[in-house]
């Protein structure tokens, strides 16, 4: 792959250096500074025209970190890079997918319009909030998800009192085909939420069986913890007999790691998508690495290979 450039953004380089070592190819070299009043400047340090070039960086708050993945993607096209791919483990702004309300963005269309006009030839990224995103791309845009990670994760131990649970019903498909991957008998249960606001939710009703069973609830973000903490109270007090949780995206707002950490809760695992310091992780956390499936990704999209296989969290 001696056609290939891979840059890390400043939030991503320690993925970014993990997927270098999976796939052999060196992260380019390339300077993010600032001006006396804040203003970044980006410059890619070596030749990459006419290269295949892949930029990691997940887009969290602050907003300057998608800012940084926008003039990058601008750099790489003015140095006539031969295709730029914008390799985004979160992709920030996913939850404002729709007009839902008078006088608001669709963010997430907006964000993608901003990719596509600086440059994007391709987006690659992991577990998007809202699956209609993709559609707001003109240019290709592969979504995969972090199931499989958390699948060789669980299959590790016994799953036979296992039942599955979605933390909301618009999670019921991914929960369905996450279930199937784990064990054909594995059931599953919904959470019955209701949205009071943002970053607020409450729980009506547990639909499926959970009494006497080990309940995990799988989800894509985690950010307050809010719905998570509801869920797992809602599932113990319905008779579970321990509540395990995953998700892909960990945000951990506020005081969210606390909040897990003295709620029912046995074990949060994460994946580093969104890298945490110290001041968030607890004994309860455990992060576990895309990196594997990233580099395959940017192996395959390199060589005009398939990617579906990685796709299959989804299959019915």
């Amino acid at each position: 792959m001696d056609d290939v450039k891979l840059f890390a953004g400043s939030v991503s380089q320690d993925l970014t250096a993990e997927i270098s070592r999976k796939i052999g190819v060196p992260v380019g070299k390339s300077t993010v500074r600032r001006f006396a009043d804040g203003e970044l400047k980006i410059k890619i340090d070596e030749n990459i025209r006419g290269l295949d070039v892949y930029f990691v960086q997940s887009t969290q708050p602050p907003a300057d970190n998608i800012l940084e993945l926008l003039l990058f993607l601008d750099a790489a096209k003015r140095a006539s890079a031969e295709r730029v791919t914008a390799v985004i483990p979160y992709f920030g702004y996913a939850r404002q997918d729709r007009k839902d309300e008078p006088r608001v963005p669709i963010s997430s269309k907006l964000i993608a319009n901003l990719l596509t006009v600086s440059g994007a030839n391709r987006i690659l990224t992991i577990d998007l909030h809202s699956e209609q995103i993709q559609g707001f791309f003109d240019i290709p845009v592969d979504q995969l998800y972090a199931a499989p990670v958390f699948i060789e994760y669980y299959k590790a131990r016994s799953l036979n009192d296992y039942v599955i649970v979605s933390p909301d019903a618009g999670r019921v498909k991914h929960v369905r085909g996450f279930a199937r991957r784990l064990g054909k008998e594995i059931p599953i249960a919904i959470v019955d939420k209701r949205r009071t606001g943002p970053n607020q939710s409450e729980v009506f009703n547990i639909i499926g069986e959970v009494a006497g069973k080990t309940a995990l609830i799988y989800d894509d973000i985690l950010d307050t913890g809010g719905t998570m903490i509801g869920a797992a109270e809602a599932l113990t007090v319905n008779g579970a007999k321990e509540v395990y949780a995953c998700t892909a995206h960990a945000l951990l707002s506020r005081d969210a790691p606390q909040r897990i950490l003295n709620s029912s809760i046995k074990e949060l695992v994460v994946t580093n998508t969104i890298p945490l310091d110290n001041a968030r992780m607890t004994k309860k956390i455990k992060v576990l690495s895309v990196a594997g499936l990233l580099g395959e990704a940017i192996q395959r999209i390199h060589r005009a290979e398939s990617i579906s296989s990685l796709f299959k969290e989804v299959e019915e």
